[in-house]
């Protein structure tokens, strides 16, 4: 029996430095601590303006910095007699010869905004799930509406998905909301269709990705183009019963099929559009409860906004500001663009 209990203890002894060893690899971190670091950055980037510069250089170079005009990686800090960083934040390239910080080639070029406010700016509309208006954002860091605006509609543009994306595929749900105002006159004026509010149309694959965009009628030929332009022949289209989806949803393979929301019917066993009006729901919820009133021409910024949040919802807030801020490389939107009356 002695032989027995020595074995059994030492078993537990060695089960029991095991455990130790594990808990020992695992990253310790104090309560309330993240793990996720850029999350622990971001306070500091948002207050001191060298810890935001030092900031967006790691997530956009990472750790081989880059000429944005040529790709030579042959550069150097810009320093000052002392040694001390150049106060403008200047890199000197070796292959083009020529000077560049890190706005150079994003969204945030020749915007005489501090890159604090900017990293401020990301971090709110990445986090909060309904946006952020820019009046709070002027009121919290102390500059004009005007500036804040545009910031954020430079922010939008960098959430703004690419051009050439993959085509939708699986079960993909299709449906179209109207953006605006309630009736005025409850029980006589219309709420959507047959009213001057500018259409949505959402296409979202089940368990994957969205896409939106404001269409210009609710036509046959409307939709069928931006059908078969987004999803693939493959897919099996979920829509609700207007009578516009009926002939386009023989061109896909897996079949069309539709819920009779005039008759209230909303879901028939695997057959019902929740996942589409889930999103609408949240778009809806920010224009109404955030940004109170937005106008047609500035309406498809917004909904790319709702569209990157959604598509990345399965990832914490520090990767999605880090995403935000890679998709502002090579892209450029110029004051006149959005202020442009004509357009």
């Amino acid at each position: 029996m002695k032989n027995f209990y020595k074995k059994f203890n030492f078993l537990l002894d060695a089960q029991a430095d095991q455990r130790i060893i594990v808990i020992m690899k695992r990253k310790q971190t104090k309560p309330g601590q993240s793990n996720n670091g850029v999350l622990r950055d971001m306070p500091l980037a948002c207050t001191d303006e060298t810890a935001a510069v030092d900031f967006m250089e790691k997530q956009r170079w990472g750790n081989i910095p880059a000429c944005p005009r040529c790709g030579c990686i042959e550069v150097r800090k810009m320093r000052d007699a002392n040694g001390a960083r150049n106060k403008r934040f200047l890199w000197r390239c070796y292959g083009c010869k020529k000077q560049f910080t890190v706005r150079i080639g994003t969204v945030f070029e020749d915007s005489h905004i501090p890159l604090r406010i900017w990293c401020y700016a990301f971090w709110s509309a990445c986090s909060s799930k309904k946006g952020i208006s820019a009046l709070q954002i002027s009121r919290e860091c102390h500059i004009t509406y005007k500036s804040v605006l545009f910031l954020m509609h430079r922010i939008r543009y960098a959430m703004a998905a690419p051009n050439t994306q993959e085509k939708l595929r699986g079960t993909v749900e299709v449906d179209e909301t109207y953006i605006g105002g309630k009736p005025r006159i409850k029980g006589k004026s219309k709420r959507g269709r047959g009213t001057k509010k500018p259409p949505v149309l959402g296409l979202v694959e089940r368990k994957g990705k969205i896409r939106a965009c404001v269409i210009p009628n609710v036509t046959g030929k409307t939709l069928r183009n931006k059908m078969r332009e987004t999803i693939h022949d493959s897919a099996r289209i979920m829509t609700d019963d207007l009578r516009q989806y009926r002939s386009i949803g023989r061109e896909f393979a897996g079949g069309h099929k539709f819920v009779r929301h005039t008759f209230g019917e909303y879901v028939r066993g695997d057959i019902h559009t929740n996942t589409a009006e889930s999103f609408f729901a949240l778009l809806k919820r920010g224009i109404y409860g955030t940004f109170h009133a937005v106008s047609k021409k500035h309406l498809h910024r917004y909904i790319s906004e709702f569209e990157f949040r959604w598509n990345t919802r399965k990832i914490d807030d520090g990767k999605r500001v880090v995403a935000a801020i890679k998709g502002a490389d090579g892209k450029r939107l110029m004051y006149r663009e959005p202020t442009n009356k004509s357009a």
